[in-house]
């Protein structure tokens, strides 16, 4: 549902910058008309922005339950130096502990699938250079952030091109008393449909197997193992192309760590390849 309602926004410069990575850190604070309120996210961009004549594609990285728009930060500070080495702009939504990133059928104040694909990114695309293009976006994140970058991509096909998801929720259903997602669509037994509704295992019927590239990742290790499994073979079933990985590993700092290396590179590719 499109919303064109008034939004603003405004940039405070962080003091993130070190010596050793030349890109830039920025908060940017957007209103949610959606939500009523302001949010932080975290904009990284790379030193060749300075280029007055360029413009940039956006990698946008989803944070996990309990996170916030500062955790990729202190996960893995490296993106900095990504930001750089693909010349892209990097931004980290805050999605609220336990969002999901959902728009919530119950709570008003959890509406972050309207704040991420259309807010967000439309302040994102009027406050910096971007390419504010679907084959010039892409968007990931860890856990919760998996699912939900998998979700509002799947969902939002005209918005993202290429996605990806590491150590993802894919299937929400297996879990109906964890980290509150019933507190964002109701209580399990009694909103089945729209539990089934809501699980990106469910979404695949969106995919025409051409209007997604995207990519996902779990370690064997991890309690979301199985549903990444699971999808994995629900897409090869359907004939859906996409890059699925598994390695040693658990639901950890350390995996989110190494597996982000290799999903910058993934939407770098997929980048080039598009706009050549």
């Amino acid at each position: 549902m499109k919303r064109n309602n008034f939004v603003y926004y405004f940039l405070v410069v962080i003091g993130f910058t070190s010596s050793v990575f030349a890109s830039k850190v920025d908060t940017l604070v957007v209103y949610s008309k959606a939500m009523n309120k302001e949010i932080k996210n975290v904009v990284i961009t790379p030193d060749s922005y300075l280029n007055k004549e360029s413009l940039f594609p956006v990698v946008y990285l989803l944070h996990g339950a309990g996170g916030d728009y500062s955790s990729w930060m202190n996960k893995a500070p490296d993106i900095k130096k990504y930001a750089d080495d693909y010349n892209v702009i990097i931004v980290c939504p805050d999605g609220e502990k336990t969002s999901w990133y959902f728009d919530s059928p119950i709570d008003a104040s959890m509406q972050y699938e309207t704040y991420i694909s259309e807010e967000l990114v439309s302040a994102v695309d009027t406050s910096y250079k971007t390419i504010a293009t679907s084959k010039n976006r892409a968007i990931t994140g860890y856990s919760m952030g998996g699912h939900g970058a998998l979700y509002l991509a799947f969902k939002h096909l005209d918005i993202w091109g290429a996605a990806a998801s590491m150590s993802g929720g894919v299937d929400i259903r297996p879990f109906p008393l964890r980290w509150n997602i019933s507190k964002r669509l109701g209580e399990y037994a009694n909103n089945l449909e729209v539990w089934e509704n809501n699980t990106v295992i469910n979404l695949l019927y969106l995919l025409n197997g051409e209007n997604l590239h995207f990519l996902f990742d779990c370690g064997v290790d991890d309690f979301f193992y199985d549903a990444n499994v699971r999808l994995h073979n629900k897409l090869l079933e359907r004939n859906i192309p996409h890059d699925y990985i598994e390695r040693p590993g658990g639901h950890t700092n350390k995996y989110w760590k190494n597996s982000i290396k290799y999903q910058m590179l993934f939407f770098s590719n997929y980048f080039k390849n598009t706009n050549n």
